[in-house]
């Protein structure tokens, strides 16, 4: 007999192609799987001939699928609330320092700390860039695998890297880069050891060199040479703030899109992080070449970098999805929040017609599956696909009385009732149920603590 769940009498929006919507309906998984989904009340019986199993009354609900966030930097959960009125380079200029004495046991309470808000927030997938590996700190990305598998949720950590240090006329202190060798045996050596392309994976390996700023040419070009063999997926941050803009016209003698262009790095198995500062062009060869984008609203305006063009890039036909980005410049880090912050940010830039509170959800959960190559397993709700859901509560003080509920997730303030990775449940009302959340929080607090001591 397979495992069996089913929720009905929900408001149901599946994000599928044609935007279907059920306002009294159903969906049925089995063994991590969606079996059904459609209006009214569930079947009893699955083709399979599985059993009822449990089964979710979610009268005055909202099941989406679970959001999936395209962008973070998970240790830096520990060190927020730091150069609170900084813009992007000042900011990480006072953060490089600190961040020099993180270690394992630290970047795996900030990890499940982390990642168990972003479970509290709906994300049922989410990325983590990690790109500063001090030398004996232990092994950081297996601390963070390892928090990602205690909690639960769906995981592409993506293995950064610094080469290019101050001395060599870069921005970060040469105390945290990294020779260019040691970083491509170290990132052939994470995706040998962890990446699983099977398509129920819950833990995918990516190739991410950190910056134009922070990484030399070099690293870019064999960074990208290294994740085609490999068949993995390559991310970056790009034309983020003007200084970077500046930064790439003086350096490159171009613009930190054409910049990419040159060196391989404008395809369909890459998503960018920000790209704020786009031309109409950028915009045009980010849609011809099917190169995503991770919008962070939140974080953008934390360091007043801008406001990125998402309008501009869904028209185009661009993949655009939501990142959270790091705790330490989105102290917030509600997955949730992101979907709003979208939606205000661009109709601040292009007007109220610029994005909808459907198309905000839709960049959440389809969008971000496209950027991290998943689109045919997550990001909707349809037969054969994995059973990531998010379930909403919509009513009461929050939500009483707005008719729509997708209004409600988007404008409002929505609670998450349960969250679902595989069918499994994560959160059950409103609380994490795969680990204890006041052990994390105490466990976070105490790696702050111990950084902030060794770092001074």
């Amino acid at each position: 007999m397979s495992a069996r769940l089913s929720i009905e009498g929900c408001h149901v929006a599946t994000c599928d192609d044609a935007g279907t919507e059920y306002e009294n309906g159903h969906l049925v998984c089995e063994d991590g799987r969606i079996v059904a989904v459609g209006a009214g009340p569930a079947p009893t019986v699955s083709p399979a001939g599985a059993g009822r199993g449990e089964a979710i009354d979610a009268e005055g609900c909202l099941l989406t699928p679970g959001l999936i966030n395209t962008h973070h930097h998970l240790y830096q959960w520990i060190t927020r609330g730091v150069a609170q009125d900084a813009t992007l380079f000042g900011w990480l200029s006072s953060l490089y320092p600190v961040w020099a004495g993180i270690d394992d046991d630290g970047v795996h309470a900030a990890a499940a700390a982390n990642l168990a808000w972003m479970a509290l927030s709906g994300a049922s997938t989410s990325s983590d860039h990690h790109y500063l590996f001090p030398a004996d700190a232990g092994d950081l990305l297996e601390a963070e695998i390892a928090a990602a598998q205690r909690i639960g949720v769906r995981f592409h950590p993506a293995r950064g890297s610094m080469d290019l240090g101050r001395s060599n006329g870069g921005l970060p202190p040469d105390s945290v880069v990294e020779d260019r060798d040691r970083i491509l045996a170290a990132t052939e050596a994470a995706i040998d050891r962890w990446n699983d392309p099977a398509p129920d994976s819950m833990l995918r390996i990516a190739v991410a060199p950190c910056s134009p700023f922070s990484v030399t040419g070099e690293l870019m070009r064999e960074s990208a040479e290294l994740a085609r063999v490999k068949g993995v997926r390559l991310h970056t941050h790009l034309a983020e703030t003007a200084e970077e803009d500046d930064f790439c016209r003086e350096h490159f003698g171009c613009t930190p899109a054409q910049y990419a262009e040159e060196l391989g790095w404008l395809a369909d198995d890459v998503w960018m992080a920000h790209c704020v500062h786009l031309s109409d062009a950028a915009v045009a060869r980010f849609a011809e070449t099917g190169t995503g984008v991770a919008h962070c609203p939140t974080s953008n305006g934390r360091l007043g970098s801008g406001l990125a063009p998402v309008s501009a890039l869904l028209r185009a036909g661009a993949p655009v999805g939501l990142g959270v980005d790091g705790a330490a410049s989105n102290e917030s880090g509600r997955m949730v929040g992101e979907l709003h912050q979208a939606m205000l940010v661009a109709r601040l830039r292009d007007g109220p017609l610029a994005l909808s509170a459907r198309q905000a959800l839709s960049v959440a959960t389809r969008g971000g599956a496209r950027c991290l190559g998943r689109e045919g397993e997550v990001g909707s709700l349809e037969v054969g696909k994995l059973a990531d859901l998010a379930l909403w509560q919509t009513g009461g003080l929050a939500g009483e009385g707005i008719d729509d509920p997708v209004c409600t997730l988007v404008f409002g303030a929505p609670r998450l009732g349960r969250l679902f990775v595989a069918g499994r449940p994560v959160v059950a009302e409103g609380r994490l149920v795969t680990a204890d959340e006041h052990d994390l929080a105490r466990a976070a607090a105490a790696a702050a603590a111990k950084l902030r001591a060794r770092v001074g």
